[in-house]
């Protein structure tokens, strides 16, 4: 089980592809993963985003979920919880469709029940690995103490799988701790990778090590694309030492990455709040920048053949699979 995403343009972050951690093996019978926000007045005030779950297996298959606490829909001025079920790219295959119905759940902890949303079904494939948002419930309805949505600052959320194939019901569960913004963790640290010649990268490559929030990290760079269609640079942000970390526990980190602009100092940034873990100790952005627009000298990203790539990162939270 692992975390997955936050959008920003046209641009999502996702777990990268890594021969570390290939998922938790699935005897068939799971069916729900129930996802413990534990710190939820902390999450809340991080604002209008989307946060990934850790990654859980279901039949076979490895899933996150998104969720945005203060979501909006056009035209409403009422903010939302949301939630979004993804299907890990790694499993996703062009000639793979996976055909899932689920229902989303937010769980009354007073009275054991839960409320569910509308049946939901979608067909995942490599062009559609993301359901459509669905808000779920208003978040003044959520934190109305009548509710029992959210008892001692923790709610709890997950998915409901009624059809990928025929399972028998037994649960998967995260709990996320979400840390108070005045750990030294929460605080974003940075590393700035200077690339000297660009054309003499392989495809992919990889920084050196270099340790941040008290983790070691390394940076990978695919200069044509993970892809390799030659039309995108893929960048993508990993953990380097993993077996400090419980086979079932995760960090869940504020990342940024950036192309800098080495002339007007107008950065090519992209942000994402995701969880690493054995299962997954790498995400990033496989269409991170166009290699037109990188490449493109007014743009000040490649200046005689050198360049320079900056990650910055925050670690505000930890996860815990049951």
């Amino acid at each position: 089980m692992e975390s997955a995403s936050v959008l920003v343009g046209e641009n999502v972050v996702v777990p990268g592809r890594s021969n570390q951690g290939q998922g938790q093996v699935s005897n068939g019978a799971q069916t729900t993963f129930k996802w413990t926000i534990d710190g939820f007045s902390s999450l809340l005030d991080k604002g209008n985003a989307w946060t990934c779950s850790s990654v859980f297996q279901i039949r076979g298959l490895n899933w996150y979920l998104r969720l945005n606490l203060r979501d909006t829909k056009s035209g409403d001025k009422e903010e939302y919880v949301s939630l979004k079920l993804v299907l890990a790219q790694r499993h996703v295959r062009s000639d793979k469709v996976v055909e899932a119905s689920f229902k989303f759940l937010i769980y009354d902890q007073s009275y054991g029940k839960h409320h569910e949303e509308h049946q939901v079904s979608h067909n995942f494939q490599s062009t559609s690995t993301t359901s459509g948002t669905s808000c779920m419930i208003p978040l003044t309805t959520l934190k109305e103490k009548s509710s029992g949505f959210l008892v001692n600052n923790c709610c709890i959320l997950g998915v409901e799988f009624t059809r990928v194939v025929v399972a028998e019901g037994k649960d998967v569960s995260e709990t996320l701790f979400v840390q108070k913004i005045n750990n030294i963790c929460s605080d974003p640290q940075v590393y700035s990778w200077n690339i000297d010649d660009f054309f003499l990268l392989k495809n992919p490559s990889t920084s050196p090590v270099f340790e941040l929030c008290g983790h070691k990290w390394f940076i990978t760079i695919h200069p044509s694309g993970q892809d390799k269609s030659g039309n995108y640079l893929s960048l993508y942000l990993s953990m380097k030492v993993l077996d400090t970390l419980h086979e079932n526990s995760g960090n869940l980190v504020e990342l940024s990455i950036s192309i800098k602009d080495q002339e007007t100092g107008k950065h090519r940034k992209l942000s994402g709040r995701c969880q690493f873990s054995k299962n997954s100790p790498s995400w990033g952005w496989p269409k991170f920048i166009s290699l037109e627009d990188f490449k493109d000298s007014s743009n000040g990203f490649l200046l005689k053949k050198k360049c320079c790539i900056e990650a910055q990162i925050a670690v505000i939270g930890s996860s815990k699979i049951e």
